[in-house]
This record gives C-alpha cells, structure tokens and sequence, in this order.
C-alpha cells in the first residue's frame, strides 16, 4: 500500500468512499454527497488531501486542514476513509499515521478529532492506540441519519516537531 497526495485522476474512486459515508450517516457531519462537479474543490481546498492506493485501487484517504484560525490556527483537524470491503486491514492506522506527519510537517502543534461518535468502536480503539487523549464526552452531539441522537467524544494528540 502507498499513501500519497491526491490527484485529478483519484477524484471518482475518494468521491464513492467519501460518500458511502456521508450516505451511511452515523460518522461524518456532512448531510451533502460530494458531487462531479465539486469534489475536486472539496478535497484540493484542504491543507493536505492523501490516499491509500493498493493495486492499483484507492482504499482509503484522509483530509487535514485548520480546525481553528489565529491564536488557534496551530491545531489541525482531519477525517479519514477507508473503502468499506477494506476496513480492518490496516489502513486507517497507516493513513492516521501518515497524518500525524504530515500535520507536523505543516506545523500544526495538535491533532483535534471534534466529533468522533462513540458508537464509532473501531476508531476509538484506533485514536487510543496511537496515544489519542479523550477530552470529553458531548452528549447526543451528533444527529444520525435515522434521525437519532448519538454522543461524541473530543479526542487530541500533541504533535511531533
């Protein structure tokens, strides 16, 4: 597997995973599907835009921007997707670590998850295990597509410079 900046040519396969997500509606706050004619906008507006490729195939990408400005601009925030029949192998913690880097090399101080759904078992058990610190728990912090409430928990990480 390489992980990599993300090109013109990548937009169709990060658009399916992004949006099988966004579809899915118990992780990422975004109620919109990514479109043809503006995923590309999306995902280049970011600091860093990487993918997961394995033979030949994405399998994963993350984004990595600013979670704040100013006097908060050092803390950066970034979402991860892994292709569903992939999940499990390993590649959310390659990209997770590949981000962890990145943001370093870009010079942000800290890595701020703002909204992780705690029914999101798997990426907890990630975030934990790659020395992620829980901040706090904001009940029914997150509207499901079902039209339920979920709580998500704030996680952080200092970074490396």
């Amino acid at each position: 597997m390489n992980i990599r900046e993300f090109t013109k040519e990548d937009i169709p396969e990060m658009t399916d995973i992004w949006n099988e997500i966004v579809e899915k509606g118990v992780a990422f706050p975004q109620i919109d599907k990514l479109t043809a004619d503006n995923a590309y906008d999306f995902f280049a507006s970011q600091s860093f835009t990487a993918v997961a490729e394995a033979n030949g195939a994405i399998v994963g990408l993350y984004i990595l921007h600013p979670n704040n400005v100013g006097r908060c601009g050092h803390i950066s925030n970034a979402s991860f997707a892994v292709k569903s029949d992939k999940r499990g192998c390993g590649i959310g913690r390659a990209l997770v670590t590949d981000c962890l880097e990145r943001a370093a090399e870009l010079g942000f101080g800290i890595l701020q998850f703002n909204a992780v759904v705690n029914t999101n078992i798997s990426a907890i058990k990630l975030y934990k295990s790659l020395g992620f610190t829980p901040l706090g728990t904001i009940p029914k912090g997150f509207l499901t597509k079902n039209g339920e409430y979920e709580d998500i928990t704030v996680f952080y990480k200092t970074l490396q410079r």
